[in-house]
């Protein structure tokens, strides 16, 4: 938080005073300079700086604690170096950093969301930095059961950190992941939720990721490589039995690809998913048969990306297969070889389609189209639609938490750049919105006090790029005013317009914050991620620094 408000600062101070007073302080000062090794990797590339890193080459540990020690010394000398030339701003730092923390509600809780005959949420306590995992049963009116109190388990620890809450189908038993070393290799450890108990001994070097089977006894997990880090192996686990004893069902041949496991919203089947950058593969087993055989959803093929959920008797798939911008495909549960997919939505050269959400009696969409996210709700009887509409001109909304099938409720959430993120349950059968919580910005905030739009600048192909700003209302938009402008472009991440509270001390000191949505990534489609990638990158680096509106 300190370093952010350092570099909050230092915008603030360069772009809002008199740099050249300000700076001139600390003329004297000279900046910290690297040691250049030139090293020829392959390619015939020189990295003047790839001695930094430690390699097998460097032997001994003389030669590994030298190299240590001078990256070390480095990194020291050019906080040392910010400290010094920020030292004028101390003051304003601080001010900053009273101002973004004050607005942060520390008392603070989830919207409980319901499964299995409990509601389940996660509440902060002031002055506590770790979440309460709670429940209820029935209603929200019972009393409240801790399933686990983190702050309590952190005691002791420099770093404490809990993953994969996992409840048993009878709701007895909790599987969770702790690290205490930050390397995100969890120990997997069973509570027994009626004595609090632990259960059987711990498992060592999972990846976090944890899956029950329907018998209430057996779990998957994952596993990492040590050499990549990437998650590798599924195991099998009996409860009562060592974890010595542990089976792998699952090894992932290929180590560019990723492996974890999941159980389908409707809880009749396991999925082991594998996937890389451009390829997607799955394994699926009964749930309620844990010790059966694994089958493959369909051969492996490199360049299909695909997902895939489970309702009744089929599974449906949302693929890129002869779709850039993917489709919707249906498969009976027991024929998934792609040669069975059936097509339910087709193509669209304009829409992305990112995912779905499956109801009894609605199918919801979420889509990105013109660099907004949307929302289709489609009747599973009639087959009529209506995308759910919103005023303000940049804005973001996802699908939330929805576990359960038989509803007309949708639980999704908005935000843009002046409305804090809110959690609604939309009524898909009467378009009837509630408001379930939003996000409380300490000292108060009122947005109609700022102002949001969205802006298209012209690339230098001609390429039209949007652009999602927010200012305070007020300011003369004549080109003098500070700005600060960020944009991302890469692995196809979207960066889509939302609210944050930090960001108000910027726009209440006359800047203007703008997001630059340039290719690579997903705002406009999947084009344009494959137009800001390899040959084509340098549209990143152009679209960012347009000038032409």
């Amino acid at each position: 938080m300190q370093y952010l408000c350092a570099a909050l600062c230092a915008v603030v101070i360069m772009n809002a005073c008199n740099p050249a007073k300000e700076e001139a302080k600390n003329d004297e000062l000279a900046p910290p300079v690297a040691e250049k090794r030139p090293d020829t990797l392959t390619g015939n590339r020189i990295d003047n700086y790839y001695w930094m890193k430690l390699t097998e080459e460097q032997k001994s540990a003389e030669q590994k604690d030298e190299v240590t020690t001078k990256v070390i010394n480095y990194l020291n000398s050019e906080n040392d170096y910010l400290k010094a030339k920020l030292k004028h701003t101390e003051t304003l730092q601080e001010k900053l950093y009273n101002e973004i923390v004050g607005r942060i509600k520390q008392t603070d809780e989830s919207v409980p969301y319901r499964l299995n005959g409990y509601w389940y949420y996660t509440r902060f306590e002031e002055g506590k930095e770790y979440p309460i995992y709670c429940r209820k049963k029935g209603t929200l009116e019972a009393a409240e059961e801790i399933l686990l109190n983190v702050n309590e388990m952190a005691k002791g620890h420099s770093y404490y950190s809990i993953a994969g809450l996992r409840v048993s189908e009878d709701n007895k038993l909790l599987a969770y992941g702790e690290d205490s070393v930050s390397r995100r290799r969890y120990t997997l450890y069973v509570k027994d939720l009626a004595t609090g108990k632990l259960v059987g001994e711990p498992i060592t070097n999972t990846t976090g990721s944890f899956t029950w089977a329907n018998d209430n006894k057996t779990l998957f997990y994952s596993r990492k490589d040590s050499v990549t880090l990437l998650p590798r192996w599924v195991m099998k686990h009996k409860l009562g039995t060592s974890p010595k004893k542990d089976v792998l069902v699952y090894e992932e041949p290929d180590d560019t690809f990723y492996t974890t496991i999941y159980k389908t919203k409707s809880n009749k089947f396991l999925v082991i998913a594998s996937g890389s950058t451009l390829t997607n593969d799955y394994q699926i087993l009964d749930a309620n048969t844990p010790d059966g055989k694994w089958k493959s959803f369909t051969k492996r093929e490199r360049g299909l990306e695909y997902s895939i959920d489970h309702y009744q008797d089929k599974f449906y798939i949302v693929t890129n297969w002869d779709a850039l911008n993917f489709r919707l495909m249906e498969t009976p549960d027991t024929k998934t070889d792609k040669a069975n997919w059936k097509e339910v939505i087709a193509h669209r050269d304009d829409t992305l389609l990112e995912g779905i959400d499956i109801f009894k009696d609605y199918l919801v969409v979420s889509e990105r189209s013109k660099a907004s996210t949307q929302l289709r709700i489609i009747s599973q009887k009639t087959k009529d639609e209506h995308y759910m509409t919103f005023e303000e001109p940049a804005y973001t909304i996802y699908s939330s938490t929805n576990l359960d099938f038989d509803t007309d409720l949708l639980r999704y959430g908005y935000t843009s750049m002046t409305t804090p993120n809110s959690t609604y349950d939309y009524n898909m059968k009467t378009r009837e919105r509630k408001l379930l919580k939003q996000q409380e910005v300490v000292g108060g905030y009122n947005p109609a006090d700022y102002q949001t739009e969205r802006l298209w600048a012209t690339a230098k192909d001609g390429t039209k790029i949007p652009m999602s700003i927010v200012y305070k209302k007020g300011i003369k938009k004549d080109g003098t005013n500070p700005t600060m402008l960020y944009g991302y472009g890469s692995y196809g991440a979207s960066m889509d317009p939302t609210f944050s509270s930090t960001r108000l001390s910027l726009l209440n000191r006359g800047f203007v914050y703008a997001i630059a949505h340039i290719r690579g990534g997903q705002e406009m489609g999947r084009q344009w991620y494959e137009d800001g990638k390899m040959f084509k990158k340098k549209n990143t680096f152009t679209d960012f620094i347009v000038r032409n509106f």
